[in-house]
């Protein structure tokens, strides 16, 4: 594969099955025992995910608060040391840049986590939006590595390897300096999957002997087919899905993670009010299938309109049918309403659910 970058991991995927694939610029695996497997293992156990390949940008200085605030649409102000926060970056217009994770560490410290293929993009947006600003910010990817260790007994198999009581991070907080195996981290209760765990920083030199150190321990690694699975069924949006520079966090489903009456400006509010205000035109559905596997880019039709198109589609391994998410016009965005998805040519019923796939008792 040419051009294709690998992350520190990289060395270690084969050890354990790794079937590898050109994914945002990397070379990753997709899949190690199988997608299915791998997706129910989560589900069920827990697994392990290299994902070196995210960006990490850190802020720091007397104005850092307010410059992150500025740029991200949800409430920065919010936070308190040791929180972290989802967000999403919008341009002027209302489409959006990327979506990230926002840490606090302190009210001049700050890291934001951003999609792998969006990493140098990013960069340049952030630095675009320096003025005025008393801050610093820092590309700190190269540098660092991360694992994210998922599933209902994450914490079990983690806390094996730690004197720190996991316990006391809360869902959506992290704490620094947790001592893994002999390997100091950044440890937060997040991830991609719907599932409990923990996204896993350290420097890059270590990042290998970590993922080992955790599947070693008996904790299935899982490629990036399962990945996609996992996300989508618990409602989780993935850049150039989704999302794009043309899809709006409103007509994405993620209104809730855009604050449109906190203080301050941000990027993209005005048109994301107006957005509100007048109605939005499309909006992105949940849908289900009798027949057909639905999958991204595939169009959607009612009669011999055209009304939008697949954004994520699967048999559901979880569920076991086929399931996926649409950007329709709104008209046709009713629960229980139907249309038709062009599978291979052939128009596929599917009717309109709610995107809260998964049904957990948590």
């Amino acid at each position: 594969m040419e051009d294709v970058k690998r992350t520190p991991v990289y060395e270690s995927y084969a050890k354990y099955g790794g079937k590898n694939v050109a994914y945002a610029g990397w070379e990753m695996p997709v899949e190690y025992i199988g997608l299915v497997p791998e997706h129910n293992k989560v589900r069920t156990d827990a697994g392990i995910f290299d994902v070196s390949h995210m960006g990490e940008v850190t802020v720091k200085g007397k104005d850092a608060l307010a410059y992150i605030d500025h740029l991200v649409t949800n409430d920065v102000t919010k936070l308190v040391d040791g929180q972290c926060q989802y967000n999403v970056l919008c341009y002027p217009d209302g489409g959006v840049v990327d979506d990230l994770i926002v840490y606090r560490f302190g009210p001049e410290d700050f890291l934001l986590v951003i999609n792998a293929g969006n990493t140098d993009k990013d960069y340049v947006w952030f630095k675009e939006h320096l003025d005025g600003y008393d801050v610093v910010i820092e590309n700190v990817s190269p540098e660092t590595g991360q694992v994210a260790v998922q599933g209902p007994k994450a914490e079990e198999y983690v806390q094996k390897l730690t004197d720190t009581d996991l316990s006391q991070i809360a869902f959506f907080h992290n704490k620094k300096d947790v001592n893994i195996g002999g390997i100091n981290c950044l440890v937060s209760r997040t991830g991609y999957t719907g599932e409990d765990g923990f996204e896993i920083y350290c420097h890059k030199d270590e990042v290998a002997k970590l993922f080992e150190m955790i599947a070693d321990a008996g904790v299935q690694p899982i490629g990036l087919g399962a990945r996609d699975t996992l996300r989508f069924e618990a409602n989780l949006p993935l850049y150039g899905q989704e999302y794009d520079e043309t899809i709006s966090p409103l007509e994405a489903g993620y209104g809730y993670f855009v604050k449109l009456d906190k203080e301050g400006d941000f990027i993209g509010k005005e048109a994301l009010k107006k957005q509100k205000a007048e109605g939005l035109k499309r909006k992105i559905v949940g849908f289900e299938m009798a027949k057909g596997s639905p999958r991204h880019g595939y169009d959607v039709y009612k009669g011999d309109k055209k009304i939008g198109v697949v954004t994520t589609g699967y048999i559901s391994p979880s569920l076991g049918k086929a399931i996926g998410m649409a950007l329709v016009d709104i008209e046709e965005s009713e629960m229980g309403n139907t249309f038709d998805i062009a599978v291979r040519n052939k128009r596929m019923p599917a009717t309109v659910i709610s995107r809260k796939f998964l049904k957990k008792d948590k």
